[in-house]
């Protein structure tokens, strides 16, 4: 387990407890625990794919034409 020895993880376990704190030392696991969960999560769910359908060209020229034949005018209306 990357090289280290059961002294070094008591060491490294002291640390974090006189860091944060006995208090704030469950809290701070699951958090760890809850953030690895959706990480595997998001990582093994699909892509997700947008079907919304794209405005199509003749749409927006029609909607254009009745604006200019309605006497709207693009430049105007600023």
């Amino acid at each position: 387990m990357f090289g280290l020895g059961m002294q070094e993880l008591v060491i490294i376990l002291v640390i974090i407890l006189v860091l944060f704190g006995a208090k704030r030392l469950p809290e701070l696991a699951s958090g760890m625990g809850k953030a690895i969960k959706n990480f595997k999560k998001a990582s093994n769910e699909p892509d997700e794919i947008d079907v919304t359908p794209k405005k199509s060209v003749e749409a927006d020229t029609a909607t254009e034409v009745k604006k200019e034949a309605a006497g709207e005018d693009k430049t105007k209306g600023a």
